[in-house]
């Protein structure tokens, strides 16, 4: 039988991990899981329940309903991609506009809502065959990952890639505003004190902003051949 690994990818927004760790996990036949979208789902829940905006954030309230979140990933065999749902609901379009988006860096600087994530992204895992990507996945939730990925790319090139991901699903935005949100989030994801955003001492490092995604793709591959 094949051996198995845990392929961590963790990097700023908007650098593509979810695209690769998707491609990845289809070319394996491992499970993926987008530890993003359990952020942004916990977020929408925080603005359905009037909990937070860009004005307030009431962290208690949060901390204290977290137990009546349930967070589970569905197959879409049309999309041919895993989509979440919040409370029984697929959420998986809600969680990506900009307001979810604006708000997300601040509800994951909560130690209470990492702490609940991350014993659920270690329980997905317990047979490995699992590509995660996020923002502390080779640093906390799976340190002793066989292959840590670290992705990066200049603020603007990232701002570009999801204004356009962004007009393509219908979302009415400005390119000013996108390129603000990721430079927030990056200061943000950087500079909080539970789990901040770093490369892994053993991480490998991939810039992508002048990479096309299939060179990328063959890149990973190689390194995830090494490994197997």
């Amino acid at each position: 039988m094949k051996k198995k690994i845990i392929i961590a990818i963790d990097g700023f927004s908007s650098t593509g991990k979810s695209t690769i760790a998707k491609q990845l996990a289809k070319q394996l036949g491992y499970i993926y899981v987008d530890t993003g979208a359990m952020y942004r789902a916990v977020t929408l829940y925080a603005i359905q329940k009037n909990y937070i905006s860009t004005s307030f954030f009431d962290k208690e309230k949060l901390i204290n309903d977290l137990d009546k979140i349930n967070l589970t990933f569905v197959y879409n065999q049309e999309q041919e991609a895993s989509e979440i749902f919040l409370n029984g609901k697929n959420v998986e379009k809600l969680i990506r506009g900009m307001e979810v988006s604006k708000l997300v860096s601040k509800v994951a600087t909560l130690s209470e809502v990492r702490k609940k994530l991350v014993l659920a992204q270690r329980a997905v895992a317990k047979n490995k065959g699992i590509v995660m990507d996020g923002r502390d996945i080779g640093t906390v939730v799976f340190p002793d990952a066989e292959l840590k990925l670290f992705m990066n790319a200049s603020p603007d090139k990232r701002a570009k890639r999801r204004y356009k991901e962004l007009i393509d699903k219908g979302y009415e935005v400005n390119y000013q505003e996108v390129l603000q949100n990721v430079k927030e989030r990056d200061r943000i994801d950087s500079t909080r004190k539970d789990s901040p955003l770093v490369k892994a001492s053993d991480a490998i490092e991939l810039d992508n902003s002048d990479m096309g995604l299939q060179e990328q793709f063959e890149r990973i591959m190689s390194l995830v051949n090494d490994k197997l």
